[in-house]
């Protein structure tokens, strides 16, 4: 080891082969191929593919290729919206690693110090660590004494004091001080590198997906019964119905083998379009849309979705742990006030000024201080000490520093031997429970030297201003290089602010029933302050609980105490991740937020990971979301946005099964009454990208309501489908296929329309009213008011969508031609077919209206 010169770029190279690169290597990136074809595996589209299967292998006969084309556009659309956004995200994340591994440490090489990225770091390099540097590595240190806010690896606040032989570990950063760093460990075998390795267990499924399994095998036994249904009518029809119900025609018709194994071959093609026609093969690729376009809007808001179920989760969650410092307060400490030994109290610098007192607390604040000021900035030093030197201002007459204590966590004071124009003084700060007991006068205001008799008043504030959430430090000095018989010159009252906006965000996270806890290394009184000041304290019954009494207690007693958990204060890591698991194990949907490396595995180990923007590559790497901003707001506004998500899910899947129910409905019952082809293979086409696609887009766009704040969360084993969605379905959907089959029936009718030899006429309004029975009825399934119109203009993607459809449709009833088996229409004719098609809307608000009387569970 030479600290002098340090390595040669030979050693580098040499170094670098044998113990590797110092970049945590952490999960393999996915190309955009792997996730594509990942993505087949979402329960619905593995329905679409096995209809795909059966259609390729029993029907080739009879093969229908618009329909197959329509799955398959289905299945690569939805896989390529998912792909290209997860894709986009991950890439984005990637940037925002990058730029972390850009940071730049000083390392001594061939006899001089030079910066390199700290990715270039390698065992043996001997680094320059000086106030404000990120340790790149695990190591030692060789030479100096520095300070170290380790809290990104402990959860701990307070700095760590650090000489010769003394660890040092990557992510952590120098509050004061200099020293001269071996580096012993780097990447994956550092301290930090090990915890990510950890950090590869798969997370657990989505409550997303386990919903849409359930779905899926649903709408598989609905398409089943379906298939039976339609494959009886048809055989019932050609074997008992064609033959007059005549025993003997029916006997003479099942033993001829050929004649009926024509017919069961067709009932097997009518079974599978039935299955075909059941499957949403439009929900996986809506799914995917809403997702993503949320994730675009949910950016504006300073929320970086990395992994898109991990949004609609949020919205289901049921426990939130958060962490308190830079994420419901500001993360930034300032002084808020000071107290002199005559109980007078001081709000600022200037209210100070003019007192002999005053000059001596700002020598006291100034030069026992590990900060200086670099022009109108402040650096180096602790963030405590940065607090109270920008109490003052940086003018003062020159002191000569003799010698200096720096901090120490086991002392709990610094202190500072100067001469002052010839007086020399020993200025202390520190703890007040080790300062007071030291003193025995104090300074006051004229400059007098008083006796201080009075310490259990000045400990009577220092109980009152902790238990507001406010650090509190006493300043003293004495007239030799002792701590022996100091003289009190007050206290330093320091706050870390609640930010303005958490107190709205718990606000409103609370609004949505979604319980939420804080997890800090403060002490009881403190956090209890600020619990209360944010709004997480609010009941008697609220418990909280230091890391010791949760260590104590055992796993069935904390998940008795964890409905009324609302803080627990000098928290641990691993009071973290037990605090997830045990939630989870209550059947829980749990969130957690996060920075540090600490933090990783719960973050990991919950449904949905918040890790902080400002936090570690570890933190951001194990996390779901990544807020931008580290405010809380954001946390709600994501919880906002999942629920919203979730409802559009459900929204659609109203709009598209209501239409499913009806096709479904003339293919059983069609056969019974002469009807087995009301629309072209052509026309399905264009009604599969009506319902699927189209529909899809329009309601993506759903608006973030922030009445949905006011629902509990779903339970994990909530169905998808709820019974207010199955009333609108079946009945909805019986109601559309009542009317199209009495409109394709009924004399009075198709009376209405001009004759033809083929129907051409009829059959072109029946194309228009299977379409605008769609449109009219997708009104109906955006919300579950009575008012259809309820904030429809703020989804103005779906005006524009089904206005597009309407026209569409219009066009294609005019100039379609024989390719899409249409004719114009007459003025009459076009509008009897639209009206009658309209009658859904008020059909809908009749049974809106039945349910809101009887006091059914109402909405989607």
């Amino acid at each position: 080891m030479d600290i002098k010169n340090g390595l040669s770029d030979r050693d580098v190279i040499i170094n670098r082969e044998k113990y590797g690169k110092n970049v945590i290597t952490g999960n393999k990136r996915e190309g955009f191929f792997k996730l594509f074809f990942s993505s087949f595996g979402d329960p619905i589209i593995r329905i679409l593919l096995i209809a795909l299967g059966i259609k390729l292998v029993f029907l080739m006969k009879s093969f229908d290729w618009y329909e197959t084309i329509g799955i398959v556009i289905a299945i690569l659309v939805a896989s390529l919206i998912s792909t290209i956004s997860e894709y986009g995200s991950e890439r984005a994340f990637l940037k925002l690693q990058e730029e972390a591994s850009r940071l730049k440490c000083r390392v001594r090489r061939n006899g001089s110090d030079v910066l390199v990225n700290i990715d270039d770091v390698v065992v043996n390099d001997i680094v320059v660590l000086e106030s404000g540097d990120m340790i790149p590595a695990d190591g030692v240190v060789v030479q100096g004494s520095i300070s170290v806010d380790e809290s990104s690896i402990n959860g701990e606040t307070r700095e760590a004091y650090k000489v010769k032989s003394s660890s040092l570990f990557k992510g952590t950063v120098v509050y004061s001080g200099s020293a001269v760093m071996l580096v012993t460990k780097v990447g994956d075998k550092t301290f930090y590198g090990e915890i990510a390795l950890e950090l590869q267990d798969k997370q657990p499924i989505s409550p997303l997906k386990m919903r849409l399994s359930d779905l899926a095998s649903t709408i598989s036994k609905l398409g089943y019964i379906g298939a039976i249904l339609v494959s009886f009518s048809y055989l019932f029809n050609v074997v008992v119905i064609d033959n007059g119900f005549n025993i003997g025609l029916i006997l003479d018709t099942i033993c001829n083998f050929r004649v009926m194994f024509g017919h069961v071959l067709y009932a097997l093609t009518l079974s599978v379009t039935v299955i075909v026609v059941a499957v949403p093969e439009g929900l996986p690729m809506m799914i995917t849309l809403v997702l993503s376009s949320n994730m675009k809007r949910m950016v504006k808001n300073n929320v970086m979705v990395r992994k898109m179920v991990g949004i609609e989760t949020a919205g289901n969650i049921n426990i939130l742990f958060t962490d308190k410092t830079g994420t419901l307060t500001y993360g930034k400490l300032e002084v808020v006030g000071f107290l002199s030994g005559s109980f007078k109290e001081y709000s600022s610098e200037s209210s100070l000024v003019g007192c002999k007192l005053y000059d001596m607390v700002k020598m006291c604040s100034i030069y026992n201080n590990s900060s200086s000021y670099s022009g109108s900035s402040i650096i180096g030093g602790n963030i405590t000490d940065r607090a109270i030197l920008g109490f003052f201002n940086g003018d003062f007459r020159d002191v000569s520093v003799i010698s200096r204590v720096p901090f120490d966590s086991k002392n709990k004071f610094s202190s500072c031997f100067v001469d002052d124009g010839g007086v020399k003084y020993n200025l202390v700060k520190g703890a007040c429970e080790v300062i007071i007991d030291k003193c025995n006068r104090y300074y006051s205001e004229s400059g007098d030297i008083k006796s201080f008799y009075n310490k259990s008043r000045i400990n009577d504030v220092i109980r009152v201003k902790t238990s507001s959430g406010i650090r509190v430090l006493a300043l003293a000095y004495g007239n030799n290089n002792s701590l022996d018989n100091l003289i009190f010159l007050g206290l330093m009252f320091i706050k870390d602010e609640v930010r303005n906006e958490a107190i709205s965000g718990i606000n409103l996270v609370h609004r949505a029933h979604v319980q939420t806890v804080m997890i800090t290394g403060d002490n009881k009184n403190t956090a209890v302050s600020i619990g209360r000041e944010v709004g997480i304290i609010s009941d008697d019954n609220d418990v909280v609980l230091t890391s010791d009494e949760l260590s104590r207690m055992s796993d069935d007693e904390v998940k008795k105490v964890i409905p009324n958990l609302r803080v627990v204060a000098r928290s641990l890591p691993r009071d973290k991740s037990r605090l997830v698991r045990l939630s989870q194990e209550l059947d829980l949907v749990v969130g957690m937020t996060g920075d540090g490396v600490n933090d990783a595995p719960a973050l990991k180990r919950a449904d949905v990971g918040f890790a902080m923007g400002s936090g570690t590559e570890v933190a951001r790497e194990a996390s779901d979301i990544i807020i931008l901003d580290d405010n809380f707001l954001s946390i709600s506004k994501a919880i906002l946005f999942g629920r919203t998500i979730f409802k559009s899910i459900r929204k659609f899947i109203i709009f598209q099964l209501t239409v499913n129910i009806c096709a479904v409905g003339l293919s059983i019952v069609g056969p019974f009454i002469g009807i087995e082809t009301p629309v072209t293979v052509i026309q399905m086409l264009w009604i599969n990208m009506v319902m699927d696609t189209l529909a899809g887009i329009a309601f993506s766009y759903e608006p973030p309501l922030i009445e949905y704040m006011d629902e509990y969360p779903k339970r994990k084993d909530e169905a998808i489908i709820n019974d207010y969605m199955k009333n609108e379905i079946l009945i909805t959907g019986l109601y559309s296929s009542i009317l199209c089959l009495l409109f394709l029936k009924v004399p009075f009718i198709s009376s209405v329309f001009r004759d033809s030899v083929d129907n051409s006429y009829l059959m072109s309004a029946f194309f228009g009213l299977f379409i605008f029975i769609g449109i009219f009825n997708s009104f109906n399934a955006r919300t579950s008011r009575i008012n259809i119109f309820a904030n429809l203009f703020k989804n103005k993607v779906f005006l524009c969508v089904i206005l597009f459809i309407a026209i569409v449709q219009i066009i294609l009833i005019y100039f379609g031609g024989s390719l899409f088996r249409t004719v114009g229409l007459n003025f009459y004719e076009f509008n009897f077919m639209l009206l009658l098609s309209m009658t859904v809307i008020p059909f809908d608000w009749l049974r809106k209206y039945l349910l809101k009387r009887k006091r059914v569970s109402y909405g989607v």
